[in-house]
């Protein structure tokens, strides 16, 4: 707030002071032409000079009043330019605190640990992950479900290394997840976030994204926008894939946008699958299609299936509650609706929820 009002004063002063200049310009320059007809006036009645001077001298003033006017426009943009290339510097010279200890590629099995892991936000100090462990053996399928600010998401920006947890350690194949090479790690796992981010371009390159070029063919595109649901969608299109989204992909709908961001992380055919609440913004039916095409994908590969809801169409080898950071309960279907405890209530909540609106 303080830094908004600010910038308004220091705005409402530049406007003051162009409000004053540019006028004051060009009263000088109207009172230079008055100046000069008067003055040549009485210069050609006493024969000194002819009209055509004074028409020259006017001619000159109306030539220099521009670069003489533009002198303030160019000092504020020149101000301006230097507030911007400061925080431009700025940028450039940060240093990463994420860097890759190796260069060295290791390929990844699926073979996922968090091991006592607790994790406090640097920026704004919210903990939102306390004392957290858990395993995943290779193919297995993990559920983490729980309410808004249970630290969900956290569990997969750690695993990706977005972040290095301050307690704790995340392993994958039984090697800590900061030892790996960041490039390796990043490109065997397909990591669907839960803010979107697409390029302007076509949408066949924000699919691809990622993929070395001569890894790219149209077929393996297709397949994988097949498998997010968005094939048919896509044919509908003017130009199919060679069609050009906006910036943040402006140009699609938030579903649409889930839907080429799961196609993305499955076109790279990773051993490793993180989907961060990928379905919040498609509806009942796409949603049915889009889990009956995971549930093939899936097989034999390591997923966490980040979520608030319960996706009865798909079977988890386990599922985690978390509550507040903490790990509340863990087992499976079956095993958590026997407890009758939080995955109990969040269940016959939604289900409840479902029923509502089917009537």
């Amino acid at each position: 707030m303080g830094e908004a009002e600010e910038y308004k004063a220091k705005t409402m002063e530049l406007a003051r002071v162009e409000a004053i200049y540019f006028p004051v310009i060009f009263m000088l320059v109207g009172l230079s032409v008055i100046a000069t007809i008067f003055v040549g006036g009485k210069e050609v009645m006493q024969g000194k000079i002819t009209p055509g001077n004074i028409a020259e001298f006017v001619i000159y003033i109306n030539m220099l009043t521009w670069p003489i006017a533009s002198v303030g426009w160019v000092m504020a943009l020149v101000q301006r330019a230097a507030a911007s290339q400061k925080r431009i510097d700025e940028f450039l010279s940060t240093k990463p605190e994420i860097v890759s200890p190796t260069n060295d590629e290791v390929e990844i099995h699926g073979d996922i640990e968090f091991r006592n892991v607790s994790f406090t936000y640097p920026n704004t100090g919210i903990r939102a992950l306390k004392n957290i462990s858990f395993k995943a053996n290779p193919g297995e399928r993990i559920a983490v479900i729980g309410r808004t600010g249970s630290g969900k998401s956290t569990l997969g920006q750690l695993l990706v290394r977005m972040y290095d947890p301050q307690e704790g350690e995340v392993l994958i194949d039984g090697k800590r997840v900061r030892d790996f090479n960041l490039h390796s790690l990043r490109r065997q796992i397909g990591y669907v976030p839960q803010d979107v981010f697409l390029f302007s371009d076509s949408i066949e390159n924000n699919i691809a994204f990622g993929l070395n070029s001569g890894e790219i063919d149209r077929k393996s595109v297709e397949q994988a926008a097949t498998h997010a649901s968005i094939h048919s969608e896509i044919e509908s299109l003017p130009e199919k894939f060679e069609t050009i989204i906006g910036e943040r992909g402006v140009t699609l709908s938030g579903g649409q946008k889930q839907r080429i961001s799961i196609a993305r992380a499955l076109i790279k055919n990773p051993n490793v699958m993180i989907f961060d609440d990928c379905l919040s913004a498609v509806d009942a039916h796409t949603e049915k299609n889009i889990l009956l095409y995971l549930n093939e994908v899936l097989l034999n590969k390591t997923s966490i299936i980040i979520t608030h809801r319960i996706f009865s169409l798909m079977s988890f080898d386990k599922i985690i509650v978390l509550d507040q950071g903490a790990i509340a309960e863990e087992g499976t279907h079956e095993s958590l609706m026997q407890k009758r405890g939080t995955y109990f209530e969040l269940y016959e909540k939604q289900q409840m929820e479902e029923s509502t609106l089917a009537n």
